[in-house]
């Protein structure tokens, strides 16, 4: 049984507060502006710490889909890259970047996440990535009945764009990935930040959805079972994604750190067991409790399948 851990949109605020010389003149001003409206009411850095402790505890392999600063701010990747460490001496850590995670092209073309996360996208099959400025993705990690591939999504946008985009570079690499015999005979596991299904009218998933979903989606149209996880909205999600060949199960994490009524929101983590001949064995949601320290568990239920 391989145990999966999976948080997401940390959104690891600056621990010295904001330094205004890298905020003015570019897109952080409106990221600011709703940390300050929204966001800022509803993080809770203790609850990111007692997510991350219990998920690394639980878990055999611990799985982040993005958005694990808030603006890029290189005293974000920082101390995210601080408290990742701290869960990686208990546990295996993968990583995907998020739109807030190359929030300003200088920060892309310069490939500062690569550089604070790159220890955590060690691939098993390296001559398959592509060298994209995130880092080499896909990233694919063997462990026991699953194949862990790691995709990027992240792409900086104008402000008040957030949508992402795979690119058909990665989507042919992530072709020969899954013929790979070491990972046809697993199950994929395949990790993103954006949702790989948007029931959304198209506008609105070319403001802040996944551009080029339908491509994903043709991609893992071959395979009868696998996972895809994902982060972005807030919101935990589990939806069943028809294929040629059977079903994926696509689901999404919420904010490791929100304050919030609903347990669909609030902070925690996914925990997935993948038993040893492949199949999901279960899915739950650890859902930080009253108390801030403890967690609720429940059953991640499917809503209505795609076709």
């Amino acid at each position: 049984m391989l145990r999966i851990a999976h948080v997401s949109d940390l959104h690891v605020l600056s621990p010295h507060g904001v330094e205004w010389r890298h905020m003015l003149f570019n897109k952080r001003l409106t990221g600011y502006a709703n940390l300050v409206r929204q966001r800022g009411r509803v993080y809770r850095r203790a609850y990111l710490a007692a997510v991350l402790a219990a998920a690394a505890a639980e878990a055999d392999h611990l799985v982040v889909t993005g958005d694990i600063t808030n603006l890029s701010l290189e005293r974000e990747f920082e101390a995210a890259r601080a408290l990742l460490d701290g869960a990686a001496r208990t546990v295996e850590v993968t990583v995907v970047p998020g739109n807030h995670d190359v929030y300003l092209p200088h920060i892309h073309e310069t490939r500062r996440f690569a550089h604070h996360f790159g220890a955590f996208l060690k691939s098993d099959l390296p001559a398959l990535a592509r060298p994209l400025r995130a880092g080499p993705f896909p990233c694919v990690k063997l462990r026991g009945p699953a194949a862990i591939i790691a995709l990027s999504s992240a792409v900086p946008r104008p402000p008040f764009i957030a949508s992402g985009l795979v690119g058909d570079a990665e989507l042919a690499a992530l072709a020969e990935v899954l013929a790979h015999p070491e990972v046809a005979r697993r199950t994929p596991v395949v990790l993103i930040h954006h949702p790989p299904v948007d029931d959304r009218i198209r506008l609105l998933e070319l403001r802040d959805g996944l551009v080029d979903a339908a491509g994903l989606r043709r991609v893992l149209a071959p395979h009868a079972r696998g996972l895809v996880l994902f982060g972005h909205l807030h919101r935990r999600v589990r939806r069943r994604l028809r294929t040629d060949a059977g079903w994926l199960d696509v689901i999404g994490a919420s904010g490791a750190a929100l304050d919030h009524p609903d347990p669909a929101v609030r902070a925690g983590f996914n925990a997935y067991a993948i038993a040893d001949d492949g199949s999901l064995a279960s899915a739950e949601a650890h859902v930080v409790a009253a108390d801030g320290r403890t967690f609720d568990r429940m059953p991640l239920r499917a809503s209505p399948s795609v076709a």
